[in-house]
């Protein structure tokens, strides 16, 4: 394989309230780096704390996760907002979760958009830019995830900013690169055979679309996503497999 390094990242910490979502702690030991919800699309107080306390005890990475201010539709639905106000949104969220980590001993290593924003800045070259100087004027040492071959790597990289490029076990690809909507037949890739088949293709330098194209990616830092159905035993799958392919599982570090 191309890559022998390879991060495991989860979002996590999307419940809130009485409503609680996934296997975070169990995933948490599959798992080299946790992007937590911040408040905005999931995630509140005691939960954001309770992950960066667990994440910590564990040595995973911790991750800002930052979404657009819609619980109701989970961050998943667009909304129009100008550069400014993502900027304002990101450092807010940042803030907040840099706050639990630093309470709790720890520290930030990482953020990463989620869905609608994410996708939105994949392609929105001003969005992206927002988003990556709101990250480096918090902190220029944290490393920011963003869509393999995006606008997020772009900005990332114009303001001299660390980067993971990031690819997806369990969704398919467009021709683009960009990931198949959400609400599209095959979307999601739910056996987890057929995701390790992808992953290990991701590591050598291309994704096989579903339209057939070979697009190339490169795969830094690989998205188990823990609210599909079956997320402990997904996550447990891949990283027994990459394991015995020899493939060395770590966080990026900070700059």
């Amino acid at each position: 394989m191309n890559t022998t390094t390879l991060d495991l990242n989860c979002d996590m910490g999307e419940g809130f309230g009485a409503y609680k979502m996934g296997n975070d702690i169990e995933i948490l030991d599959h798992v080299t780096s946790a992007n937590i919800a911040c408040g905005f699309h999931a995630g509140d107080p005691p939960t954001m704390r309770r992950i960066v306390a667990a994440a910590l005890a564990k040595g995973v990475a911790i991750g800002a996760h930052p979404g657009l201010p819609d619980l109701q539709g989970f961050g998943r639905r667009e909304m129009k907002i100008s550069p400014a106000e993502a900027y304002a949104m990101v450092v807010y969220q940042v803030g907040a979760l840099a706050g639990f980590a630093q309470a709790a001993g720890g520290g930030l290593n990482h953020v990463k958009p989620h869905g609608a924003l994410y996708n939105m800045a994949a392609k929105d070259r001003a969005l992206a830019d927002a988003i990556a100087q709101a990250v480096f004027d918090f902190d220029p040492g944290l490393v920011f995830f963003g869509l393999a071959g995006s606008e997020m790597i772009n900005a990332a990289h114009a303001l001299g900013l660390r980067s993971a490029c990031e690819v997806f076990a369990d969704r398919s690809y467009q021709d683009d690169g960009s990931l198949s909507p959400r609400g599209q037949a095959g979307a999601l890739i739910e056996d987890a055979d057929q995701s390790l088949a992808q992953v290990r293709q991701m590591l050598t330098g291309s994704v096989r679309a579903v339209s057939g194209l070979q697009v190339p990616v490169r795969a830094d830092t690989l998205c188990l996503h823990g609210d599909q159905p079956g997320a402990l035993d997904f996550a447990r799958h891949i990283r027994g497999a990459l394991t015995t392919d020899g493939v060395s599982l770590q966080a990026p570090v900070r700059q």
